[in-house]
């Protein structure tokens, strides 16, 4: 396997997530009592996202630390997919919380009761305040890394859902409007579900080792072929490893080459795959009229 050396990988904070863990620690607690003494569904239901919001933060810091393992004998590629994994179950998490809520909002919807609206409103304030500055915290690292971004995304959407329990809470001090807590948990609900599922998807494809959405293999074939010396590249497998890592492995079909002239031909493959797909890590296996199937796409 070869790796091109001018791979990038961006700097990751982890502690930029442990400042996040504790402001969401406390936003959580606080939420919790005053949607118990409030009546606030909504509070209720934005205090049980900040929860998982924990939870998924804990989760990601411990994927950010093992993906810095190195490898080993027994772990050939060190812990680099642990992030995926964590973006993954975040993901999944962001979806499950959001039907609870549903759940919860339209059982709330049919019996109605007064709320506090005034502890309700100090507290989304507080609420958008602790996940806006987590989210500045974060918004960096989440535009290079899937595990940061499934974090983000979930202190995004609390951030956004703090701004919606204000909304209702204004609304319902003003003018009595108490269904408007239901409401307005239910929209919390469905713009989880719409990030998370997209994150879910992203992330299963990755972890399912499929081609990215992005890569072309008969793209790749048209621009390797075009190669002087390149016979006919087959059995190709191109995945994501982990975001910054992009492989690529196949058999390429050659003359009865030296070795050194081999190297030759890899070195313009590699050049190529980098420069047209971003392609970093290059696995060819070099065949001299090798009897076996020669389809593109070969099923093990």
């Amino acid at each position: 396997m070869s790796t091109n050396p001018k791979i990038h990988k961006h700097n990751v904070k982890g502690n930029n997530l442990i400042y996040s863990i504790l402001l969401n620690t406390l936003i959580t607690i606080a939420q919790v009592i005053g949607g118990i003494v409030s009546g606030s569904l909504a509070l209720i239901s934005d205090a049980l996202h900040n929860f998982s919001d924990v939870l998924s933060l804990i989760f990601s810091l411990v994927a950010h630390k093992l993906s810095r393992r190195k490898a080993s004998i027994n772990h050939t590629f060190g812990y680099k997919r642990a992030e995926l994994i964590a973006a993954f179950i975040n993901a999944s998490t962001l979806v499950i919380v959001a039907f609870i809520l549903i759940y919860h909002a339209i059982l709330k919807l049919m019996h109605q009761v007064p709320i506090e609206s005034n502890l309700v409103i100090w507290l989304a304030l507080l609420g958008i305040a602790v996940n806006g500055f987590s989210v500045l915290l974060l918004r960096k690292d989440a535009a290079h890394n899937l595990n940061m971004k499934s974090a983000y995304l979930h202190l995004l959407t609390d951030m956004l859902a703090s701004v919606a329990v204000l909304t209702g809470g204004l609304l319902m001090k003003y003018y009595q409007i108490y269904w408007v807590d239901s409401l307005m948990t239910l929209l919390i609900a469905v713009y989880l579900i719409v990030v998370g599922f997209d994150l879910f998807l992203k992330s299963t494809k990755m972890l399912m080792l499929f081609t990215p959405d992005n890569i072309d293999i008969k793209d790749i074939i048209r621009e390797v072929h075009q190669i002087k010396g390149v016979g006919k590249l087959h059995h190709i497998h191109v995945w994501h490893l982990n975001e910054e890592e992009l492989h690529l492995e196949a058999h390429l079909d050659c003359a009865d080459i030296k070795m050194s002239e081999f190297n030759d031909l890899l070195h313009e493959i590699e050049e190529v795959l980098y420069e047209k797909f971003n392609i970093n890590h290059v696995n060819i296996q070099p065949e001299f009229q090798k009897v076996d199937p020669k389809d593109f796409i070969v099923q093990d």
